[in-house]
């Protein structure tokens, strides 16, 4: 008589382990937005030109997303718990040393390799989710770190702002910093403990260096200009972009090409057959150019048109992180029941209470535009948190989990490029509008205006994808290949995730 063994019990550390990825990524994020109200205290303390200023915020950015993608699939190969630990401890080591830097130059290559250090971590972090957790699980997971998202984000200047007011002027950009140093060693000794070691597959693949230069070079020439839009004067600049799109060209070129000689490519193009993925990304990358940008623009308005501090600034942008934290927690409970529409849902709060900020800004005096925009802002960040949250679970549910971290990088690549092409295109309208007009209720509320459209754009790829669904409820089909992907490394199976 054949004895059927039961499947092993899941690891119940695997909560603890997901708090140490919501930690890192958590510092990850916060050092996207936290720089942006120290630069003042960077010029001041170490005489850093604007130009320094300029790419210790841009810096982190670009390497943030060049290496999003190569990282998540040396995790894919090698492993995402050795992967996580090293970029862990590289962003750690390179946090002290932005925070010990004598000079702006030797800031801004730290920043670099923090920024590089943080697109190590943030792929390996969906790749362990998809890992350890299957089902509702996985989307409370998900919820999870859409809540980190939504409040790293945000809480970016409010943190930076804490810290400049109780440091001081001088040093307080140091321990935006230091900061990292006793959160990233806990989690790095955490992680060590807690973190699973999963099987290999058994199957050793070869990494795509060409593929890796064709993609980074790609992201480059996409990001550069978009970083860079109001240090570079003249237009030349934008002669990048078409040369970005020629070498994304080249590199599905070169992948395809790959696939068909039998090699292990960069990115599995077969993703792109499924709908949820496609669309997913490009919802995500529209919203991000949205999202990101209202804290850029509003930031700058609080203080440079209606005097507020710092700290006020980035205590008045609270209610927005707050209410995402909630939004993306009941999104992680809600998407395995209402699916897409949860998303478009989401997208049309996002609208109404971004437009209800541009109200309140014409009707309200300066001085207590804070306190009348904190209701539009609670209603803005509860759609933001589900939309990001249950977005995030859709675009990879059908994601084979050997595959995962390569995913994972490219919806984050996308995101990354979608928040430097959205604070590039609304900042451009917020200092036209200043230069010709002077500083005025007008400017932040065109800036929140084009932003608006931008949330409006993944509203429509969001209400399109949920007719398509409705009209075809049948489940989607993946390709051979991704089907095969499943067999070799997904253990839960095409038909459980779909």
């Amino acid at each position: 008589m054949t004895t059927v063994q039961a499947p092993p019990a899941p690891d119940q550390r695997r909560w603890k382990a997901l708090a140490v990825c919501l930690t890192a990524g958590f510092i990850s994020l916060l050092d996207t937005s936290i720089v942006n109200v120290a630069l003042p205290s960077m010029e001041h303390g170490l005489a850093a030109s604007e130009a320094a200023q300029s790419w210790v915020v841009s810096g982190y950015a670009l390497t943030f997303g060049l290496v999003l993608v190569p990282a998540g699939r040396l995790g894919d190969m090698r492993g995402r718990r050795q992967s996580f630990l090293v970029g862990l401890a590289l962003f750690t080591l390179s946090s002290g040393a932005c925070g010990l830097a004598p000079s702006a130059s030797w800031l801004v290559l730290f920043r670099l390799v923090q920024g590089a250090a943080a697109g190590m971590v943030a792929p390996q972090t969906s790749g362990l989710i998809q890992q350890m957790f299957q089902g509702a699980e996985r989307a409370k997971a998900f919820g999870l770190l859409g809540s980190v998202i939504g409040i790293s984000t945000a809480a970016g200047p409010l943190v930076g702002g804490v810290l400049i007011d109780a440091v001081g002027t001088d040093d307080g950009w140091r321990w935006v910093f230091f900061v990292n140093l006793p959160i990233g060693v806990a989690a790095l000794a955490a992680g060590l403990r807690l973190l699973p070691r999963f099987p290999s597959t058994g199957r050793r693949e070869e990494f795509d260096p060409f593929g890796v230069l064709l993609l980074g070079t790609a992201v480059l020439a996409l990001m550069l200009p978009l970083v860079q839009e109001q240090q570079w004067s003249g237009r030349l600049k934008w002669a990048l972009l078409p040369v970005g799109a020629l070498l994304l060209i080249a590199f599905w070129g070169w992948e395809r090409r790959q696939k068909f000689r039998g090699r292990a490519p960069l990115v599995d193009l077969d993703l792109f057959s499924l709908r949820s993925f496609t669309l997913g990304s490009l919802i995500s990358l529209t919203y991000f150019a949205g999202f990101t940008t209202v804290f850029f623009v509003y930031s700058l308005f609080l203080q440079n048109t209606a005097g507020y501090s710092a700290l006020a600034a980035g205590v008045s942008v609270l209610p927005f992180a707050a209410a995402s934290a909630v939004g993306a927690a009941v999104g992680g409970k809600l998407v395995m029941r209402h699916g897409r529409r949860l998303v478009v849902f989401g997208l049309l709060l996002v609208v109404a209470g971004l437009l209800g900020v541009v109200v309140a800004v014409q009707l309200v005096p300066l001085e207590s535009v804070g306190w009348a925009t904190a209701l539009p802002m609670v209603v803005g960040g509860l759609g933001s948190g589900l939309t990001v949250s249950p977005n995030t679970t859709l675009t990879l549910t059908r994601v084979p989990v050997n595959r995962a971290g390569a995913a994972g990088g490219v919806l984050q690549t996308g995101q990354r490029i979608g928040s430097a092409a959205g604070i590039a295109v609304v900042g451009a309208v917020y200092f036209a509008h200043q230069a010709h007009h002077g500083r005025s209720v007008t400017a932040i509320q065109l800036g929140l205006l084009t932003a608006v459209g931008m949330s409006v754009i993944a509203l429509l790829l969001a209400v399109a994808d949920l007719r398509v669904r409705q009209a075809h409820p049948e489940p989607e089909r993946a390709s051979a290949t991704v089907r095969r992907g499943f067999e070799d490394g997904d253990a839960e199976g095409a038909v459980r995730r779909g």
